[in-house]
């Protein structure tokens, strides 16, 4: 199916940066929407949404920080409102497994007048490589406040390559795919995962989610991000979402990447080299 201009938001983000990088690849226009892209793009600022909005057939929808942020659904909503002003035709919303905050988000994307897609997922494989969990890997030691809950880290080449497929092929319109791996770890046997592949002793450390949050403090995290952090371990992460889900499948005909496919072929990169 041909397809005309689409704006990547989050476009530098873990999944929007392999979202730009797929279409690129398909020959397809790409528009990315971040505050340093021109024209810029500022989900706080509704001035900068038309501009960006301009001539596009189709969005990739990342919303930041998160779906679960106050604000969010009322953010959502003017913006598609905007977009199907402009002449927009399709949306593809990444969402959260689990959550209920963005249950929200997902009705009114439903409800905006467009062709829609949802991607839900949760725990990214690449939070342990490209986030917040890199320098505890790297420095032997990750502590989190995860017990023995497991979860199917989804793979953020999966998502990318859900959302392009959505965005640029028939047949898509009207589904919600959630995307996970194929089975399900703790955090700890991801750890040790990683550890293997990466040939070195990785440590896994359990503590409370009040002992967490106040670690986080004291390295300067803002209070919504360790909020944030803190509802994802203490209130999604309790086994709502630990059965493997068919996302992968239902949109692309192939099977989910692997975790330990993920931990291979990072370590190969050197990236958790001490």
């Amino acid at each position: 199916m041909e397809t005309g201009l689409v704006l990547v938001l989050g476009g530098t983000g873990k999944t929007g940066r392999r979202v730009v990088e797929r279409l690129e690849s398909l020959d397809v226009p790409v528009r990315m929407g971040s505050r340093s892209a021109v024209p810029g793009f500022d989900w706080t600022d509704p001035g900068t949404w038309a501009p960006v909005l301009q001539d596009v057939e189709a969005v990739y929808l990342s919303y930041y920080p998160d779906l679960a942020a106050p604000g969010a659904p009322e953010a959502i909503g003017a913006f598609t409102a905007a977009a199907a002003s402009a002449g927009v035709r399709r949306v593809v919303l990444l969402s959260g497994r689990g959550e209920e905050e963005a249950r929200a988000c997902e009705r009114v994307v439903r409800d905006c007048g467009l062709e829609w897609t949802i991607v839900r997922a949760a725990w990214f494989a690449q939070n342990f490589s490209e986030d917040y969990l890199l320098d505890p890997v790297r420095a032997g030691e990750v502590v989190l406040p995860a017990g023995d809950v497991p979860e199917p880290f989804a793979d953020a080449d999966d998502i990318a390559d859900v959302a392009v497929a959505a965005l640029t092929r028939a047949g898509h319109a009207g589904e919600t795919y959630e995307v996970t791996g194929p089975r399900a770890l703790t955090f700890a046997e991801a750890v040790a995962e990683i550890g293997r592949a990466a040939g070195r002793e990785i440590a896994y450390v359990r503590v409370g989610a009040d002992d967490y949050a106040a670690a986080l403090k004291e390295h300067g995290l803002p209070g919504e991000v360790i909020g944030l952090l803190t509802y994802l371990f203490t209130t999604v992460l309790d086994g709502r979402n630990a059965e493997p889900a068919d996302g992968v499948r239902r949109a692309l005909g192939r099977e989910a990447r692997d975790f330990a496919a993920y931990a291979r072929e990072t370590a190969a990169t050197g990236i958790w080299n001490a």
